[in-house]
């Protein structure tokens, strides 16, 4: 584990898993979780699509805050790998949308399918939707029962990333 990039670990992360765990809250602060399927375009924005009726869509319009969290739940017991996220999310309009729909679903190899401007507009009952990443840290990765490699630490932490691609 020594000489980790916590950057890279962070982008290995959203390029090996295929959802989000969205956290938003609703107009009185009651919290609420959903996984999507989603896509990112250069690690510092995530597409989704959902319907503007779901509780997370509802909970975006009032407050377009959110927190997100990808894992992999594929690692051994005491292993935990994740990339936290936080940033703001609306849904996606004209040039925006357009953008969107060239990002969204991502590589063909994840297996999303493509979209339409008629497949996430009226009358149709999708949209796609956009969180701009404003934080990221990921989970520090460590042995268990041992201290982090990188900040001698013995207890579970976070360690702060920009994972996003800086234009050259």
């Amino acid at each position: 584990m020594t000489g980790v990039d916590l950057d890279a670990h962070a982008r290995g992360l959203m390029d090996a898993n295929l959802y989000v765990i969205l956290g938003t809250a609703d107009a009185d602060g009651t919290p609420w979780t959903s996984p999507v399927y989603f896509a990112s375009a250069d690690y510092a924005e995530i597409f989704w699509v959902s319907s503007p009726d779901t509780q997370h869509s509802r909970n975006l319009a009032a407050r377009p805050r959110l927190s997100m969290v990808i894992f992999d739940s594929t690692v051994p017991t005491y292993h935990g790998r994740a990339v936290y996220l936080s940033g703001t999310a609306a849904e996606l309009t004209g040039r925006d949308l357009d953008r969107g729909i060239e990002v969204y679903p991502g590589d063909p190899s994840r297996g999303g399918s493509t979209l339409s401007l008629e497949d996430v507009t009226a009358p149709a009952a999708w949209r796609l939707y956009r969180a701009t990443i404003s934080q990221a840290s990921v989970l520090c990765p460590r042995e268990p029962r041992q201290p982090c490699p990188l900040h001698g630490l013995t207890s579970d932490h976070r360690a702060p990333v920009m994972p996003w691609r800086h234009p050259a």
